[in-house]
């Protein structure tokens, strides 16, 4: 990895649509990227180039990336994988981290979800580069959320948080703008077995507002987490006449 880049990165879709708009997303945050429209390729390539992260597909039109996946493992090769899956069932997400993947996403996906989920693989093993430091802190309005630290802030003001409002926070925050519903979050904070009552998201976005939006003494500042009846739960700024 050079040190003006945060990262080489192979991407591995067979849909060319999908390749070239991650392709293209990921140039513009950054990274070096090639890419690869199926198993025999992105084989070849990750050998050939080395990247520091591969993007992969699960279902591709050869193998799927599962069996990419434990092929690189097999021949020694630890280059961290990044999922990308139209498969939301637990088994599948357990069998992709067992064989060696680092992460998953599912698709439909958020760009911006994508590259912090790169971002912090990356890091967490090793492949950062200096100039990315700063990609640790994720920022909305006046929110800032620092990875690394695990401190919150809102209009320069700590917010204490539980680890599961933490990560609550985080997953709202990458997916700033975008609705996302109570199935993607339990997923995706309470992780891949979760069993228990749906309703517990509720509860969850409950305290979050109240630690957020409301100061002691002070009149309560914009809510920033909004519901969207029937579907989900989106954070950004309000809109004109909503509270």
């Amino acid at each position: 990895m050079t040190l003006n880049t945060p990262g080489r990165l192979l991407v591995v879709d067979d849909e060319p649509n999908i390749r070239d708009l991650l392709a293209a997303s990921l140039r513009f945050a950054g990274f070096e990227v090639t890419t690869a429209a199926n198993g025999r390729e992105a084989l070849a390539a990750a050998r050939a180039d080395q990247p520091d992260l591969i993007v992969l597909d699960v279902m591709l039109p050869d193998m799927d990336g599962f069996t990419v996946t434990r092929r690189l493992r097999d021949t020694g090769t630890h280059i961290p994988v990044l999922f990308l899956t139209a498969k939301d069932n637990t088994e599948d997400k357990v069998h992709g981290l067992t064989v060696g993947g680092d992460d998953y996403v599912t698709k439909p996906f958020s760009l911006e979800e994508v590259v912090a989920r790169i971002r912090a693989i990356l890091r967490r093993t090793g492949h950062g580069s200096d100039e990315e430091a700063d990609d640790a802190v994720l920022r909305v309005a006046d929110v800032e959320l620092d990875e690394d630290s695990h401190e919150v802030r809102r209009a320069g003001l700590d917010i204490e948080l539980s680890p599961t409002e933490f990560k609550l926070l985080r997953y709202l925050m990458i997916n700033a703008g975008r609705v996302v519903n109570k199935t993607q979050i339990l997923d995706h904070v309470w992780d891949y077995g979760w069993v228990g009552d749906a309703a517990i998201v509720e509860s969850y976005i409950s305290y979050l507002r109240r630690k957020l939006d409301v100061r002691p003494g002070d009149a309560p500042l914009p809510p920033l987490i909004h519901t969207k009846r029937g579907v989900g739960y989106v954070m950004r700024l309000p809109r004109e006449g909503e509270r």
